[in-house]
């Protein structure tokens, strides 16, 4: 069989510890056998953004601006801890973090469901989409702190001239700082890219803040969805069918435990990020789970949503056996090059990603599986496999269906 041809380069960031191992994995056994890949690659691993003082990071974005696609790898965003393991000249920020920032994009995402696998919260029938505002909060947060009694304020001076202040706290000791932004024109993207979604999935859209406590910061996410939705987009859901509500966000979280799912679920930044890992281990697993990183502009990042998986990697040099879970890294290699595939009119190369991928769905439902889910799955007759063993029944299972086609 000809290996698929490819036109357009893909944007490949590559990652840190056991993920990098699968990463490499993937493209040796499933990707490249059938396609002969396109990618300008860039490595995202912490000792290369240590040695680039964290530009690759930003170059890797650039690019995924020129191209449109990229896949990216799990990375370590370091603590104290990995400074010192790492020696690490800073503790330089979450790449995912830059790249959101530079994109200016909103990440969704959304469990890959398989049966034998029951959500722990049994009326969850359908799945739930995250759709994580991607900019600013937390994320692009300053920090100080205090080394004893004084005073803390937050100004604004204003181009014009004029000037705002207000005290923040009047420390009697020491203590801690925290000052974190937005802009209107991020959270205005953020609120057209869960409408447009929502539109396209024909799937109700529900938002949560809190308002009532963060009554400028949280009210202006509030306040702009609302001015969206009624001038822009209140005819076109309800000629879909669908609704979009807002609602303090404790709220949201009780109906979203009673719901039966099925629907778009927009997190500010940071709530997203806790929630998105929720819905994943509710579901079963926070290796099944895809995100996808969209910009205003059209520009695409698919990741794994999951971390570097550090605690296998430690086993893997030290020559253990691991039995690691690959699949939201291979569903992010498929939905970048669907899209890809999309983009430059390579219907080719769209099947694949779809046989790839209901080829790790039939291998786990079939029986062959990774120990994470053969914890939770419920089929009687389970083989529980490491992850190269895993990769190689995919493998078996994908060449049968490009087979016969």
């Amino acid at each position: 069989m000809d290996r698929i041809r490819m036109t357009t380069p893909l944007v490949e960031m590559d990652g840190d510890e056991m993920t990098r191992i699968l990463w490499k994995h993937i493209k040796d056994e499933l990707l490249e056998p059938f396609v002969e890949l396109k990618t300008e690659y860039y490595d995202l691993g912490l000792p290369y953004r240590e040695a680039t003082k964290d530009q690759v990071t930003v170059d890797a974005a650039l690019a995924t601006k020129k191209y449109g696609v990229a896949v990216k790898c799990a990375t370590i965003t370091p603590n104290r801890a990995r400074v010192e393991e790492y020696g690490l000249s800073e503790m330089w920020k979450s790449p995912n973090g830059t790249i959101r920032a530079i994109l200016d994009g909103t990440v969704f995402r959304a469990p890959i469901i398989v049966k034998g696998v029951e959500p722990y919260v049994k009326n969850w029938k359908k799945p739930i989409t995250i759709a994580r505002h991607a900019y600013g909060d937390v994320y692009k947060s300053v920090e100080l702190v205090a080394e004893g009694p004084g005073k803390a304020e937050l100004i604004f001076r204003g181009e014009d001239g004029t000037e705002k202040n207000v005290t923040v706290h009047e420390f009697g000791g020491a203590g801690i700082l925290q000052a974190m932004h937005n802009t209107d024109a991020s959270v205005a993207s953020f609120a057209r890219a869960c409408f447009n979604y929502a539109l396209d999935t024909k799937q109700d859209l529900w938002f949560g803040a809190k308002d009532t406590i963060s009554k400028k910061y949280d009210h202006r996410f509030k306040d702009l969805f609302e001015e969206i939705y009624e001038q822009e987009y209140r005819a076109r859901f309800e000629e879909a069918g669908i609704t979009y509500f807002y609602s303090l966000i404790d709220d949201i979280v009780a109906r979203v435990i009673r719901s039966e799912g099925g629907f778009i679920w927009a997190c500010k930044n940071y709530d997203g990020d806790v929630m998105s890992d929720m819905v994943a281990t509710a579901f079963g697993s926070l290796s099944m789970m895809t995100s996808v990183l969209l910009s205003p502009e059209g520009y695409y990042e698919y990741e794994a949503a999951h971390g570097t998986v550090q605690r296998h990697y430690y086993a893997y040099l030290k020559g253990q056996e691991t039995s690691t879970n690959p699949i939201a890294t291979i569903f992010a290699w498929t939905g970048a090059l669907r899209k890809r595939g999309e983009l430059d009119g390579i219907p080719e190369l769209m099947r694949f990603a779809d046989l790839l991928e209901k080829a790790s769905i039939d291998t786990v439902e079939s029986g062959v599986m990774t120990k994470d889910l053969a914890l939770l799955s419920t089929l009687e007759n389970k083989k529980t496999v490491n992850y190269k063993e895993f990769m190689a029944e995919i493998r078996k299972n994908l060449e049968e269906a490009l087979a016969s086609c």
